[in-house]
């Protein structure tokens, strides 16, 4: 008997405002012509003034509730992935706890950027192994467009606004063999003498507010390209896996041409890649479950598929899970 974290079910939630390129032209000298080309976004979402990253992985929350059939008094832990929180605390997992009433548990927030929601499946999948908890609900949620120079085209064309959940709940029925279902292998990295080519320009001990989100994307670019080749191809290799075992790549959404890269590695086609980002742009720790989201409700990614997810983050941060849907 081996003990495993399954994901049982997945919800989203996207603001109703869709800024698209063209709309961009407006704010910012950019081109729908330059954005494509170089980052595959055609448009993504924008919350409204007085929406909150809360109020959006609460909406997230309720739908993967929904989606499993679960209620409140089935979850007993919560995280919530994100870099732009409500407040610098207490953390949006309490916020989320309140609004959905769910009985005194472990909730927190995790803070690795864009990697955030795979560094959340793996802490999650911690804590159901350990026994601590039975049915967690993880939560990717950001407002990034609060956080955005609408000055800096190199930086606001690319980020969206959004929310993710799953309800991962434990089951001790496999055999510890990669034919189970769950989270069968997780990796986590972290580079911080990289972490002065993306960062925020603020802070609470530093200038008492957020800042602005400040990139050298060539430089991220590159070693996006150079550490998710690098991890895909580790994880395969661990687990004496070839590529055309995978069933599916769920991706960070950040860049299209980042996308193509790593599927190239792994020699998946496109086909077996799920792409969000063309319509959510980068929506930072929200975008592996938004996209897992998108595949689960439309079909796609079904029982028995086997999934890597893969991300990278400022930090610099990156990190994979395979896992068995």
């Amino acid at each position: 008997m081996t003990v495993r974290s399954i994901i049982r079910s997945c919800g989203a939630y996207l603001p109703d405002r869709i800024m698209t390129n063209r709309d961009l032209e407006d704010v910012v000298d950019t081109s729908d012509e330059w954005i494509v080309q170089r980052t595959g976004i055609r448009e993504r979402r924008i919350a409204a003034e007085n929406e909150t990253t809360a109020d959006m992985a609460i909406a997230a929350a309720k739908a993967a509730l929904a989606h499993g059939r679960f209620t409140a008094a089935d979850i007993d832990g919560i995280i919530v992935c994100t870099s732009t929180p409500n407040h610098t605390f207490p953390a949006v997992a309490v916020d989320v706890q309140a609004a959905l009433d769910i009985r005194p548990c472990p909730a927190f927030d995790l803070q690795a950027v864009c990697s955030g929601f795979v560094y959340g499946l793996n802490v999650a999948d911690m804590f159901i192994r350990s026994g601590q908890c039975r049915r967690l609900l993880l939560i990717g949620a950001e407002k990034f467009s609060s956080i955005l120079d609408w000055t800096d085209r190199t930086t606001c064309v690319l980020f969206g606004d959004g929310a993710g959940a799953v309800v991962l709940e434990v089951d001790e029925s496999g055999d510890g063999s990669l034919n189970d279902r769950g989270i069968l292998f997780s990796r986590l990295y972290a580079d911080g003498r990289q972490k002065n080519i993306l960062y925020t320009s603020g802070g609470p001990a530093t200038t008492q507010d957020s800042g602005y989100v400040v990139m050298e994307g060539r430089e991220v670019f590159r070693h996006a390209v150079s550490n998710m080749s690098q991890i895909v191809t580790e994880v395969l290799e661990v687990n004496k896996l070839s590529a055309d075992r995978i069933d599916w790549l769920v991706p960070h959404q950040a860049n299209v041409r980042i996308i193509e890269g790593t599927a190239k590695k792994l020699g998946l086609g496109m086909d077996r890649v799920i792409v969000t980002v063309d319509r959510h742009g980068n929506t930072s720790a929200a975008s592996i479950p938004l996209a897992l989201n998108e595949a689960v409700q439309d079909g796609r990614i079904k029982p028995g598929n086997l999934v890597l997810f893969e991300a990278l983050g400022a930090g610099l941060t990156w990190g994979a899970v395979l896992a068995r849907f």
